[in-house]
């Protein structure tokens, strides 16, 4: 049996012998008297130990109103017991308290363990949530209002489900404020303890979140790791708004009288199922396996810690929990040095690319498809804060000279551009480098001019089909569009230049038949030689070699048929115009628009 010392709380409890009189400790004694057999029947009534019906009954739920009448029973045996200590510390009548209070107290911890077990339905997260905001809380006790009148003063459009949970509540605050002010905080919060961080841990489990070791992570194939992932992102929502958020209300809730036992009860429930929550990410960032989806499953871990970084801050943010806040800012920082790692990783990985292959035929080279789809994928994840992409190590100056080339710095990036857009802008600039030096191998200047344009060009396309176009901007994309046309130009120079030398400035001027033979000659070999060499390489994009095909073949084929028909007469005979012209400007056109 539990002895406890009971000092006056209030002035009405204090007696001394130069205000007291006869008359009124007489009443006193009879009102204590009064409240003492009151206490005892009721008491002994549902004492377990000696009656077999209250051990199989419960008074909550089958005896509301006998329950009600319980709780201010036992609250009323602490006054009568504060009387009897001030009277007589030793009498026979406050040991007989004591017992009593003993046995209420066993039964109210029996209840109290009862109404949890058969009430998860009705205690369950979402449930409390939508009570909390529909009420504040119910009453603070039974002597100020009664359950049923908390549930009504919420309104009539609340549920069934809604009104039972409402009243297990009060039930629950009812018992707890009980058995707190009166000694046994200890065995009520064990209790309540016990079986609310069982349902915290259940429900982490159900929503498929598992503690895993880096050891176990890593036997596990991506595609596995990649569904835990995903549930991951599911689950942190859930088990943060809905989980977490409506045992903290339900804790503040039962035990809203005492910060300290709610604190330490809220931290003893959530710490574990947290722990291993928030602590899902670092295995992913320690796992060897690197492909290239692991750095959007890494920002979208971040992007949704971030999301609800304000829901976590509010949920725990008592002294109690500042582990958990601290675990999972750490883990925002681990998450950020990861993604910024993987893109420096991604810069030397595009630098040391040694694949071959199209580059030979100025075609787009699987490089440019690849890291553009990877930047295309990246710029989906535009929205994510943007420290995440800054103080990121930067990328050699590229090689290239400014014609082919713009980089942040050229382009008078300021301070203002997000750290995701210059790395963006970056990371082209770097594949742009690769391509223009992998174009180089083939020792034929025209073809680097036309590799590198169709690649650029590519570029400028995928920016534009995607959400680069926003992260990069409109200027970007003019910008490089012109220099797609300034290498052309000079692809044009290099692969045409002497076919267009090779014919006179002014073809309609008339000339010696000897002289026109010799230019028709002269243009014969130039431009056989070039559409030769040229004819090999590729322009994949079909609205690209339309275009270049039409400004090759225009510019050609009007000075040359322009010439032709000048000189057509002066040649002599079919036969003898044959014998120096061997293409027509048909043929030349022909020719010129059957090219790539």
């Amino acid at each position: 049996m539990r002895i406890i010392c009971f000092k006056p709380k209030t002035p009405s409890f204090s007696f001394s012998s130069s205000g007291a009189t006869p008359s009124t400790n007489t009443d006193e004694d009879y009102t204590s008297t009064t409240s003492m057999d009151e206490a005892e029947a009721l008491i002994l009534k549902w004492n377990p130990k000696t009656s077999a019906y209250a051990k199989v009954t419960s008074l909550f739920y089958e005896y509301r109103t006998e329950a009600m009448n319980y709780i201010r029973t036992v609250n009323q045996l602490q006054k009568t017991m504060h009387h009897l200590v001030a009277q007589n510390p030793s009498s026979q009548k406050l040991i007989l308290a004591q017992n009593l209070m003993q046995i209420a107290m066993n039964r109210l911890q029996k209840e109290f363990h009862q109404i949890l077990s058969m009430n998860r339905a009705h205690l369950d997260p979402e449930s409390v949530s939508t009570i909390s905001s529909r009420t504040s809380a119910c009453s603070d006790s039974y002597e100020d209002g009664t359950p049923e009148e908390d549930v009504r003063a919420t309104g009539d459009s609340i549920s069934e489900v809604e009104r039972v949970s409402s009243e297990v509540m009060a039930d629950l605050k009812s018992i707890a404020d009980c058995m707190v002010s009166n000694g046994y905080a200890i065995e009520c919060v064990r209790v309540y303890t016990t079986m609310r961080k069982s349902i915290v841990d259940e429900g982490i489990y159900r929503l498929n979140v598992e503690e895993l070791s880096s050891s176990k992570v890593n036997k596990i194939d991506w595609e596995v790791l990649e569904f835990k992932i995903n549930s991951w992102l599911e689950a942190v929502k859930i088990s943060v708004r809905t989980l977490f958020a409506g045992e903290r209300i339900l804790c503040d809730h039962v035990f809203g009288t005492s910060r300290s036992i709610r604190e330490a009860c809220f931290a003893n429930i959530s710490r574990s199922g947290a722990t291993i929550l928030f602590g899902f990410p670092e295995v992913v960032i320690k796992t060897k396996k690197s492909p290239p989806q692991k750095i959007f499953r890494l920002i979208e871990m971040y992007a949704a810690i971030v999301a609800l970084w304000p829901e976590i801050e509010s949920i725990f943010s008592l002294d109690s929990t500042t582990s958990i806040r601290s675990q999972t800012s750490a883990m925002l920082i681990r998450l950020t040095e990861s993604v910024r790692m993987i893109l420096s990783d991604f810069d030397i990985t595009v630098q040391k690319d040694s694949s071959k292959s199209p580059a030979n035929f100025a075609g787009v080279h699987s490089l440019t498809t690849q890291v553009m789809d990877h930047l295309c994928k990246l710029a989906d994840y535009s929205n994510v804060p943007s420290e995440i992409f800054l103080e990121v190590p930067q990328p050699p100056r590229s090689p290239l000279p400014e014609s082919y080339t713009c980089s942040p710095e050229s382009d008078d990036a300021t301070t203002t551009e997000s750290g995701f857009s210059v790395r963006m802008a970056r990371l082209i600039l770097a594949l742009i480098c690769k391509i223009d030096a992998k174009s180089k191998h083939s020792k034929d200047v025209s073809l680097s001019y036309l590799c590198l344009a169709n690649n650029l060009r590519y570029i400028v396309a995928k920016v534009r089909a995607s959400k680069l176009q926003y992260v990069l901007g409109d200027d970007w994309i003019l910008k490089h569009e012109e220099k797609v046309k300034r290498l052309m130009v000079n692809y044009e120079i290099v692969a045409w230049g002497k076919v267009l030398s090779s014919l006179p400035e002014n073809p309609t001027l008339a000339i010696p038949p000897s002289e026109a033979r010799v230019v028709f000659s002269n243009f014969n070999f130039e431009f056989e030689k070039a559409y030769r060499k040229q004819n090999v390489f590729i322009v994949p994009e079909l609205e690209f070699r339309v275009e270049t095909k039409a400004c090759i073949a225009r510019k050609i084929t009007m000075i040359y048929r322009e010439m032709y028909e000048t000189h057509r007469i002066d040649m002599g005979s079919v036969r003898e115009m044959r014998e120096y012209v061997t293409f027509t400007p048909d043929d030349v056109e022909n020719y010129l628009l059957n090219l790539f």
